[in-house]
């Protein structure tokens, strides 16, 4: 008789014991995964924040390859144009230097 309220009572404390770790382990778990989430959240919110900051930055670089790709035809044309036109000036100056009569008349 004394070893079966022992061996009841034993039970009893063993079945209260895994109860209450059963309950801290549901705890900590549940504190994990909200500290899970929070994190997950924050990441995703980091990326987010990541993509959208790397479209502006893409954006403006677009915006500065379409200014130099403008200012670069400009100067192609300006170019073209004084190449056009030097040709020209070059004859007219060294025509001027050929056919110019030479200052000392000896």
């Amino acid at each position: 008789m004394i070893l079966i309220i022992i061996g009841l009572s034993l039970s009893i404390i063993a079945i209260g014991v895994l109860y209450y770790l059963n309950n801290e382990l549901k705890k900590r778990l549940e504190s994990n995964n909200r500290a899970l989430l929070a994190l997950h959240k924050e990441f995703t919110q980091y990326q987010v924040n990541e993509k959208r900051s790397n479209e502006k930055e893409t954006a403006k670089r677009e915006i500065r390859f379409d200014n130099v790709a403008r200012s670069i035809k400009k100067n192609e044309q300006l170019i073209n144009v004084i190449n056009q036109t030097l040709p020209e000036k070059i004859r007219k100056i060294i025509g001027h230097i050929e056919f110019a009569r030479p200052l000392d008349k000896k």
